[in-house]
C-alpha cells in the first residue's frame, strides 16, 4: 500500500453523507431476516451480493426498499449502525453524522420510537466501543412532499430523545423538486433550532445548490458536485463557507458520472470550496469513506496536503463541539507529527 493510499485511510476523519438503511451489508440483513423470521428470495450470501450488484437506479430502489423491511424493532436498528462503526472505526472515522429517513419506516408501520431509540443505540455503543462520537439527521423523502415532512419532523421532536436528532435534510428523487418547494419544512427546522442540510447539485442542475443556499440558507450542501456548473453559485459557496459532502462512488454506482476523473471533486477542492468525502450508502455503492478517498487521491493525484485538508474540512464541517472537534484536530496534527 503506497503511503498515500495509507494516509487516506489512517487519517482522523469525520463522516458526515451516510444513510443508516444504506448500511445493510449482506451478513447483516440476512441475519436480522432469520431472527425476524422473514422470508427473502436468497439461498446464501453469494446470492445477496448479486442482488447487490444492481444494474439501475430503479432496480436498486426496489432493492433499497425491500431490504428495508427486515428492520422492525430496536435491536435490528442498533446492529445497523453498530455494524456500520464497526467497519469505519478501521477507516479513521472519530466522528459521524449519520442519515435516517423516518416516513420509509413509519409508512411501513414501524413505530418512530423504534427506529429513534435503535439507532440511537446504536450511535451510544459507537461512542463506548470505537470512540466515534456521533448525531443522527433526520432527512425527509422529496416526493412526500412537505406537509408530510413537516408532520413527521413534528411527530419526532415529540418523543423522549428527539432532541437528541440534530437536523434535517432532504434526499431521494431531486428532479422536479426544487428547494424552495420546502421553505416551511427548513423554516420550522430553523424554530427549533436544528442544523439545515439538503442533496442538491447531484443528478439536478447547479443551480438547486444555489436555492438551497439563497432560500434555505442550509448549513451544508450534501453532494453539490454540478455547482462546477455555475460559477455564481460557486461564488457564494465560497463566500459563505459552505461546505459539500461529495460521495464518488455513489455518484459512479448511480451513473451520474462514467468515471471518477469525470467529477468535479479536486477541481471545487482547488478553487478553495470546503469540500468532504463520504460514503453515502457503502453497503449498495461500492465502498466505505476511506475507498472514497482512495479513488479519489488516485484519480486526482491528490497530496498529502489535500488529504490533511480534506481530513480537517470534515471535521469543521462537522456539527460536532468545539472541544470535539479539537480533540479530532490533535489527533490530525499526531498523526502527521508522525
Amino acid at each position: 500500500m503506497s503511503e498515500l493510499k495509507m494516509l487516506a485511510f489512517t487519517l482522523p476523519k469525520a463522516e458526515l453523507h451516510v444513510h443508516a438503511e444504506a448500511c445493510l451489508e449482506p451478513e447483516v440483513l440476512l441475519r436480522i431476516a432469520q431472527r425476524n423470521g422473514i422470508r427473502l428470495p436468497y439461498t446464501s450470501i453469494e446470492d445477496v451480493r448479486r442482488a447487490y450488484d444492481w444494474p439501475d437506479l430503479a432496480s436498486f430502489l426496489d432493492l433499497y426498499y425491500r431490504h428495508i423491511e427486515v428492520l422492525q424493532n430496536e435491536l435490528d436498528y442498533q446492529e445497523l449502525v453498530e455494524s456500520y462503526l464497526q467497519r469505519v472505526s478501521h477507516q479513521g472515522v472519530r466522528h459521524v453524522e449519520m442519515f435516517f429517513d423516518p416516513q420509509a419506516h413509519t409508512r411501513r408501520g414501524v413505530p418512530l420510537a423504534t427506529v429513534l431509540n435503535g439507532l440511537l443505540a446504536g450511535i451510544e455503543i459507537g461512542a463506548s466501543k470505537y470512540g466515534i462520537s456521533g448525531a443522527l439527521l433526520a432527512c425527509f423523502l422529496r416526493e412526500l412532499g412537505v406537509e408530510a415532512a413537516i408532520e413527521s419532523l413534528e411527530e419526532l421532536r415529540r418523543l423522549p430523545g428527539g432532541d437528541r436528532v440534530i437536523g434535517i435534510g432532504l434526499d431521494s428523487i431531486e428532479n422536479g423538486y426544487p428547494p424552495t418547494m420546502f421553505k416551511s419544512l427548513f423554516d420550522k427546522a430553523d424554530k427549533m433550532g436544528l442544523y439545515k442540510v439538503i442533496h442538491a447539485g447531484e443528478d439536478a442542475p447547479g443551480t438547486y445548490v444555489g436555492m438551497a443556499l439563497e432560500a434555505l440558507n442550509v448549513h451544508r450542501i450534501d453532494h453539490g458536485v454540478r455547482s462546477i456548473e455555475e460559477p455564481e453559485v460557486i461564488a457564494e459557496l465560497l463566500r459563505r463557507g459552505t461546505p459539500l459532502t461529495s460521495c464518488p462512488l455513489a455518484n459512479l454506482r448511480c451513473g451520474i458520472y462514467s468515471k471518477v476523473e469525470e467529477i468535479p471533486v479536486a477541481e471545487l477542492l482547488r478553487k478553495g470550496v470546503k469540500m468532504t468525502l463520504n460514503s453515502d450508502g457503502p453497503a449498495y455503492f461500492g465502498g466505505y469513506i476511506a475507498d472514497n478517498w482512495v479513488v479519489v487521491q488516485e484519480a486526482f493525484a491528490l497530496s498529502r496536503d489535500e488529504l490533511v485538508r480534506l481530513a480537517r474540512n470534515s471535521v469543521d464541517a462537522s456539527f460536532a463541539s468545539t472541544a470535539r472537534k479539537a480533540e479530532i484536530h490533535a489527533e490530525i496534527d499526531r498523526a502527521m507529527a508522525a
